[in-house]
């Protein structure tokens, strides 16, 4: 039988996993159309705990809910959430302003393998709401630049007004992140590349060898960019994906993310592609 705690893992969340802790709002604004960023701090001054990029929070509307976000910023010294109005709980936290408060059970979960990549290429391939697991991963290369080699964001998305952290991107840009952007649709003002994240793969530049691959978007968009990778003779174990699943409990003792063996909670979010590469193949798994 499995302990019902994981002594390790409730040293580092506190002694109730269930349990909120409570956070203000710091800062809120608008990204795109239907998505927000939320900057939170702990009340009475007290530091949230830390979290390795990757790794996500169940944030809590109080009288609504909670729901799974990745967690943003520059790991240690900020605590963002991006959410898009999907739902019922991410529409009551869209109408939280400063000074509201919410609940915050973790981090959990697994993170990038941001000390396996030192040294390496960075490929990082995100689609849609996607790139906010990946938002403190390049906030942490960013402030360890010359540790890692080329770093290259290719970033897929519906519309140009749906493009994530434009101004970061900008930022990132100017630290020698190579930013590609694609769109499935285009405007009249649009002078980037139109179609899905594999074109831009096809056409870069790459050491397979020596490069780690970081991925996280629909899961369509991640089995064709894996096809691609593959293609291109970077190794299975050198690929990471984030798997976005309806986590409730996060600590995975409810199995509603549960995938084949794993639970995504407690398991991942990330894994190592051949880690779950023949259950990744099942459609609607």
């Amino acid at each position: 039988m499995l302990p019902l705690f994981d002594s390790e893992r409730v040293g580092a969340i506190g002694l109730n996993p269930m349990l909120p802790r409570v956070a203000s709002i710091k800062e809120r604004h608008t990204d795109t159309a239907d998505t927000f960023i939320l900057r939170l701090e702990a009340e009475n001054g007290e530091p949230l705990p830390a979290f390795s990029p990757g790794q996500f929070n169940m944030v809590y509307v109080f009288g609504v809910g909670e729901v799974p976000l990745s967690i943003g910023g520059v790991p240690s010294r900020q605590l963002l959430h991006t959410a898009r109005t999907v739902g019922t709980v991410t529409r009551g936290m869209s109408q939280l302003r400063p000074g509201d408060q919410v609940g915050i059970r973790g981090p959990f979960g697994s993170s990038w393998p941001l000390e396996e990549a030192v040294g390496k290429d960075v490929l990082i391939a995100a689609g849609g709401i996607g790139l906010a697991a990946l938002h403190s991963t390049l906030c942490y290369i960013i402030e360890r630049r010359q540790e890692y080699r080329d770093v290259s964001l290719f970033y897929g998305t519906r519309t140009p007004r749906d493009i994530l952290y434009s101004r970061d991107m900008q930022r990132w840009a100017e630290h020698g992140v190579r930013v590609a952007i694609t769109v499935d649709r285009a405007s009249s003002e649009w002078r980037g590349s139109v179609g899905v994240v594999t074109k831009l793969i096809a056409g870069a530049s790459l050491d397979p060898q020596n490069c780690v691959a970081l991925i996280c978007g629909p899961e369509i968009m991640m089995r064709f960019t894996i096809l691609e990778l593959r293609k291109r003779n970077v190794p299975e174990r050198s690929i990471f994906i984030s798997m976005e699943r309806n986590m409730k409990c996060a600590i995975g003792f409810c199995g509603h993310c549960q995938f084949g063996p794993e639970f995504i909670c407690k398991d991942g979010p990330v894994f190592r592609y051949e880690c779950i590469r023949d259950w990744l193949k099942i459609r609607e798994l």
